[in-house]
């Protein structure tokens, strides 16, 4: 007698395959032979340094950009090798803190005491926080019959604190009026290890929820009830097995597994769908809170501008601003320039990343030239 299949069993099936989607989707040499295309890298400007390492670690959510990155600048760039490792925004600055790197990647702006710690490593200076990619976190969800869903933070914030536990609540129907949604529970997904994305997610939140969305901003999930998965991979993989399911990742992930994300309800005259142009458009609502070479952006998660989608993370490359090793000075500035010039930006949204808009990424490469 064959067994039945767990819902456990159909999760990590899912989870494999949305992993084989998702490094097809990462294969950037895909064109045919002798034809031209976004990732040949005889068409990228790039200011090379002669040589050096470079070693860098941190965000998982920047990862995808960083291995584009790195393979067209080593191609471009013989003499120099990088290298980066996606272990999280906590071990990517705390391995930064103790000159294991030569950068960091982190999903948040370093904290006071890891600006004071980091004089230690930057002699003569501090770390700072380069912003360098951006990106929609999508709201993906699973609900048969329903392929386009609007939601805005308060209701958000109620499903995903399990106030909300029926997908034809009064809240939803008001916001889709004649979509049949059906009397089926909801099972929100949340991440189960510390995260950047969830502490995005909490932020925006908070900003826009209008208290209902008690919980603090922070990388743990502190919301009540609903189902636990490792890693954005693992929620995309349960949201795309479970029926009632809703979730949130990166674009990524729901570009990979064909997941139907949400609109958000933002008060402008059209719900807002997550791609990366509206993520660079909701960027470009954000200020700079940094001092000095600082560039930290604070966002306007409330913002009701047009087309611009308010649940967006940017991913910040922590560095000295005084005080890098001389080893690694000419590889590290030549490499952001790059990233953060046109040739590296541009390419962002075919890999379903957002570009920085055009103001904060010229402030970024000003600063870039000012390293020592």
């Amino acid at each position: 007698m064959q067994r039945r299949p767990t819902k456990g069993r159909i999760a990590l099936a899912a989870a494999a395959a949305l992993t084989s989607m998702l490094l097809a989707a990462c294969d950037t040499d895909s064109s045919p032979a002798g034809e031209a295309s976004a990732a040949d890298p005889a068409a990228a400007k790039i200011e090379c340094a002669t040589q050096g390492q470079l070693p860098g670690s941190g965000s998982t959510a920047q990862q995808n950009a960083m291995e584009y990155w790195i393979k067209q600048y080593q191609r471009a760039c013989t003499g120099v090798q990088i290298r980066y490792n996606p272990l999280g925004s906590g071990a990517g600055v705390a391995q930064f803190l103790r000159g294991a790197t030569g950068f960091g990647g982190s999903d948040g702006a370093l904290k006071p005491e890891e600006v004071q710690w980091s004089k230690d490593v930057c002699a003569g200076g501090r770390a700072i926080d380069l912003p360098m990619v951006g990106g929609p976190i999508a709201i993906g969800f699973n609900l048969q019959g329903v392929d386009n869903l609007v939601l805005d933070a308060p209701t958000l914030a109620k499903i995903f604190d399990s106030r909300i536990t029926s997908w034809n609540h009064p809240d939803i129907r008001r916001l889709n009026p004649g979509a049949k949604l059906p009397s089926v529970p909801v099972h929100p997904v949340h991440r189960s290890d510390d995260s950047g994305t969830t502490q995005n997610l909490n932020a925006y939140l908070v900003g826009a929820a209008g208290g209902s969305w008690p919980h603090p901003v922070k990388k743990s999930w502190e919301g009540k009830g609903g189902e636990a998965a490792s890693g954005s991979i693992g929620v995309a993989s349960q949201v795309q097995s479970l029926d009632g399911s809703i979730g949130y990742f990166e674009l990524s992930f729901a570009a990979a597994g064909k997941i139907s994300t949400v609109k958000i309800d933002t008060g402008a005259s059209r719900p807002v769908a997550p791609t990366p142009r509206t993520a660079s458009a909701g960027m470009a609502e954000a200020e700079i809170a940094g001092t000095g070479k600082d560039l930290t952006l604070e966002f306007d998660y409330a913002t009701s501008a047009e087309g611009a989608y308010p649940i967006v993370q940017v991913t910040y490359e922590i560095v000295c601003d005084t005080g890098n090793r001389a080893e690694t000075l000419p590889a590290l500035k030549s490499f952001l320039a790059y990233t953060a010039g046109e040739e590296g930006q541009k390419a962002l949204p075919g890999i379903h990343y957002a570009p920085l808009p055009d103001s904060v990424a010229g402030q970024v490469r000003q600063v870039v030239q000012t390293l020592s």
